[in-house]
């Protein structure tokens, strides 16, 4: 047995060794792309396809998302040799939003935490930062209405999505649910653990604040109180995990976008998003939406809000299957903007692909 274990090592040491001569040897080539493009090494499309690509060739035995994510990071390493890219995001440190930043990013990308969405879109607009990440919608709360505010009146463009399993855990200094006093948590969260919460701690006030971050920052500060948070919150302010995956809906998901001052060239599977309003008569809802039947482009959401220009008068944000440089979203766009009383398109990026 002890033969057969030193074999195994021995085969490992030598991969080790061809697999960090290739991964350097992989750097070179991408910082020499980086001087044929002018120090220009981000592109969000090309990223995409590198992880589809390894996705869709992946033989196992581990799952095409673990090796999607180490490729992720050895990405992230590679850009880091010209400049670490930085990333704006909806802090403190410990939110999902940092989270979802990371996802998208990798570790050697520098986070930067800001105290609203305002803030990020404000510090990409001036170039403070390079990206902003902003959450947009959850599957079980819905959408976050200010990212499509100041997507309506940015300049910005988005060139990225991001796709984040929120697991929710409850947490506090201490072992134990006996004596809390308080559950703090941002309401998105404390929506989404209703029922958990009604069952195990139903008599305990729930108290809203900014973000998760800073609930587990209070409870960090207070052994009477909880938190209910992500587990970068629990182990950026040291608390015990009492309880992981309280969330009720098991398949919770936030969408992120990332922000930029360019949006994607084509990935060959990508989103576009859309921002209309229609003419005020009769049946202009109908014809607005009739370029996208005609041309064939499947529309993935349909999200009223209201414009702010006139009582009643409202915005329509749609995402659609498809980049406009496509030829039948090309099309359909055209075709939209002279049925459109205001068309603005917010920018076309690949589809998450983690």
């Amino acid at each position: 047995m002890s033969d057969k274990l030193q074999q195994h090592r021995t085969r490992i040491d030598a991969l080790d060794d061809e697999l960090l001569k290739l991964i350097n040897e992989r750097a070179e080539h991408a910082k020499a792309i980086g001087v044929l493009k002018n120090g220009v090494v981000y592109r969000p499309e090309r990223e995409a396809q590198v992880l589809r690509r390894v996705k869709d060739n992946n033989p196992g035995p581990m799952s095409g998302e673990t090796v999607a994510r180490l490729f992720r990071e050895v990405m992230s390493a590679c850009l880091a040799l010209e400049k670490p890219l930085s990333v704006a995001f909806l802090g403190p440190a410990g939110t999902f939003t940092q989270a979802a930043a990371i996802k998208h990013f990798g570790h050697a990308a520098h986070t930067e935490a800001c105290s609203s969405i305002d803030e990020v879109f404000r510090k990409v607009e001036a170039n403070i930062v390079d990206y902003g990440v902003v959450p947009v919608e959850n599957s079980t709360e819905g959408t976050v209405s200010r990212t499509l505010d100041l997507l309506l009146a940015s300049p910005l463009k988005i060139c990225g999505e991001v796709d984040l399993r929120v697991h929710q855990f409850l947490m506090r200094k201490k072992e134990g649910l006996q004596d809390i006093r308080r559950v703090y948590s941002h309401a998105q969260s404390l929506g989404q653990c209703h029922e958990w919460l009604n069952k195990n701690l139903p008599d305990i006030p729930r108290i809203p604040v900014s973000s998760n971050a800073e609930a587990a920052r209070l409870a960090s500060e207070d052994e009477s109180s909880a938190a209910v948070a992500g587990e970068m919150a629990a182990e950026l302010y040291q608390l015990q995990k009492l309880a992981q995956n309280i969330e009720d809906e098991p398949n919770n998901t936030t969408r992120f976008l990332v922000i930029a001052q360019h949006d994607a060239a084509p990935s060959g599977k990508d989103k576009t998003s859309l921002a209309m309003s229609a003419k005020n008569k009769p049946g202009t809802i109908v014809e607005l939406l009739s370029p996208l039947a005609k041309y064939q482009v499947s529309m993935t959401k349909l999200e009223s809000r209201p414009s702010r220009m006139g009582m009643w008068e409202y915005v329509f944000f749609v995402d659609v299957e498809g980049h406009q440089l496509d030829e039948n979203v090309a099309k359909a766009l055209q075709e939209l903007e002279s049925k459109a009383a205001f068309l603005k398109v917010m920018g076309s990026y690949p589809i998450a692909v983690l």
